[in-house]
């Protein structure tokens, strides 16, 4: 069902289901929502191995009250630390799709005593030092906000004030100190968020259980059935007991 929780203000939409622990938490990609394919494949899952999990939108998307163009990756990070610390108690599984990757990096790192694993599907941390040329960052630092044909249909987004957040929240350039099981899982042919990110980020993670996993020909949706399957494959080794 859908409910709503409050931050500083913004109100946020969420759905949430009861079961055993641990919680999986879902966190969506830029620009996207709860509503996703693989939410609602994760949901599943959750439902047919009586997990608890949590899924919401970030304040400005989705059913979530704002606009899109006063989010930044900072408002949406605390967005994310509250619906974990106000709807969900014991271990959680993270699940992060692409920006959204980036984000549950933070979440594990600023709760790392509750967080149990961790999962990123084309995880884009660091995207706005990479993502951009650098005669746009100029035009981002400069105030400008960037307005560009979205790849997958309408406009793209990019406000001066995101980018500078993201740029405050880099992560690549040092040790991440995750300690937990870590999985990526990547496409092959992913154009938006390059396989070497995947590698830099596995690279820069202090956790010894750190694995990636390549889909051949995989985008960056990572939306085909059998992609999905493998997302949710990867989430149900991580519940599994160590030997």
């Amino acid at each position: 069902m859908l409910h709503y929780f409050d931050v500083a203000g913004r109100r946020i939409a969420c759905r949430s289901r009861d079961g055993s622990s641990p919680t999986l938490v879902f966190f969506p990609g830029y620009a996207s929502d709860m509503e996703g394919g693989k939410a609602l494949a994760l949901d599943a899952f959750a439902q047919r191995r009586g997990l608890s999990m949590l899924r919401f939108d970030y304040s400005g998307t989705g059913s979530s009250g704002g606009n899109f163009e006063d989010g930044t990756l900072s408002l949406w990070l605390e967005e994310a630390l509250a619906a974990v610390d106000q709807l969900t108690q014991g271990p959680l599984v993270l699940v992060g799709s692409s920006m959204g990757g980036w984000i549950a990096l933070h979440v594990a790192l600023l709760r790392r005593e509750r967080v149990q694993a961790l999962v990123g599907i084309a995880a884009a941390p660091d995207f706005t030092d990479w993502g951009f040329p650098d005669h746009l960052k100029q035009r981002l630092a400069a105030g400008e906000t960037l307005r560009r044909a979205s790849p997958y249909g309408g406009e793209q987004v990019t406000t001066a004030a995101f980018w500078s957040s993201g740029q405050e929240l880099r992560l690549l350039a040092r040790e991440i100190a995750i300690d937990c099981p870590v999985r990526l899982v990547h496409g092959s042919g992913d154009e938006d968020v390059p396989l070497e990110v995947a590698f830099r980020t596995m690279a820069a993670l202090r956790s010894s259980d750190v694995q990636l996993l390549v889909l051949k020909g995989g985008g960056h949706r990572l939306s085909e059935p059998h992609e999905i399957e493998a997302i949710l494959r990867t989430v149900e080794d991580l519940l599994e007991p160590a030997p």
